[in-house]
């Protein structure tokens, strides 16, 4: 599961990467006289509403949908460590403070709440980073501050707090890397629900707007058009649906090789 995972996340980068010269047309070059076309040899998944060749704009959405994740995970997984190894390791009020937060935020459902944040700041790509990571870091800190508790009272760091060592070299040199593991598997799987969460979005109008191509800009504009030219949801759908289960494969696979016994 971990090898198929993998070879489909290396693909999408590769593809998100090489796009510009795996197509030989311009993501946003219309041909209006050949709109709705299907599928052929000149454009093998067809053209959209606007003729625009879907093939290229899908290449060109990879680009967006993995900036997002990758942005989206890298904030939260920064902000959700430290906040988590704070609590965990001084405990008490701190700890009191942070958790009651980081409830607070998980009481909500997340993707409601994004919506309302982009909503208010406006829609655009950079918006939509900043409403994800807000809600994403919650998961990383509450799993963070649970080795955190754990790790504290292991040997070395208690001869580590014996020797003199400050608390910020503990966390960092002692506790984290304790942690590192887990945030990697939750960090893997955060990546699908960061694609999911920015193609919901752009789907709803909030995210990325026009002309930039999206997986999600592209499945709002095809619903229109399901029943006289499917391909313009068919493609895209496929593409989110493939990209998610090479991340949750990719990340299920080293969550079985950090702790085998969750496999059982």
């Amino acid at each position: 599961m971990i090898r198929v995972g993998f070879v489909i996340v290396a693909l999408a980068v590769f593809v998100a990467i090489a796009g510009p010269f795996l197509s030989a047309y311009d993501p946003n070059a219309q041909e209006l006289a050949r709109r709705l076309e299907g599928p052929s040899l000149s454009h093998p998944l067809g053209l959209d509403e606007l003729g625009r060749d879907i093939l290229a704009r899908i290449l060109a959405g990879a680009r967006v949908s993995l900036l997002v994740g990758l942005v989206v995970v890298t904030i939260s997984s920064v902000t959700g460590m430290f906040f988590g190894s704070v609590a965990g390791y001084f405990g008490g009020r701190v700890d009191d403070v942070i958790s009651r937060v980081v409830d607070v935020l998980m009481a909500f459902p997340g993707i409601l709440l994004a919506i309302a944040l982009v909503a208010v700041l406006g829609p655009s790509l950079r918006n939509v980073v900043l409403a994800l990571s807000v809600i994403g870091w919650v998961g990383y800190a509450r799993l963070v501050r649970g080795q955190a508790l754990r790790a504290r009272e292991f040997e070395f760091v208690q001869a580590a707090r014996a020797l003199g060592a400050g608390s910020p070299r503990i966390v960092l040199r002692h506790v984290l890397p304790t942690a590192f593991p887990s945030v990697v598997v939750q960090a893997t799987l955060g990546m699908a629900g960061a694609i999911i969460a920015e193609a919901a979005l752009s789907f709803l109008g909030l995210g990325v707007q026009p002309p930039t191509p999206s997986w999600g800009t592209m499945l709002d504009a095809g619903r229109s058009h399901l029943f006289d030219a499917p391909h313009l949801t068919i493609f895209p759908g496929v593409a989110i649906a493939i990209l998610v289960l090479g991340f949750n494969f990719l990340g299920d696979g080293l969550r079985d090789r950090i702790d085998p016994k969750m496999s059982q």
